[in-house]
């Protein structure tokens, strides 16, 4: 046993005559290490990206009900009457008359 633990400690496990299988599973064990942390990073990218994509769509859901809190506002009769009259427009006085129209058929 004792034998067994100088030899992982001095690495003799490694230059020894069979030690290519050694070799092929600590370069294995390597491989998928370096896997693992790519797949981590790409996770956490991915993560990042979502969040920051969330912001985006929350500042445009807050512009756009802003704009059309903006447009009903312009769109009310009380706003239309103030820049009409600025052009020199008012807004008429007499009601506005039907006309009828009969066929001759």
């Amino acid at each position: 046993m004792k034998k067994n633990i100088y030899s992982v400690l001095k690495g003799t496990f490694l230059v020894s005559d069979d030690s290519f299988k050694n070799w092929r599973v600590i370069l294995f064990i390597s491989g998928l290490a370096i896997v693992m942390i790519a797949s981590s990073h790409s996770a956490d990218k991915k993560v990042y990206d979502i969040a920051r994509l969330t912001n985006e769509v929350k500042e445009m859901r807050s512009a756009f009900v802003d704009g059309r809190s903006r447009l009903m506002r312009l769109k009310m009769e009380s706003a239309i009457v103030v820049k009409m009259k600025e052009k020199g427009l008012e807004p008429s006085v007499e009601p506005p008359k039907k006309i009828k129209v009969k066929s001759q058929n």
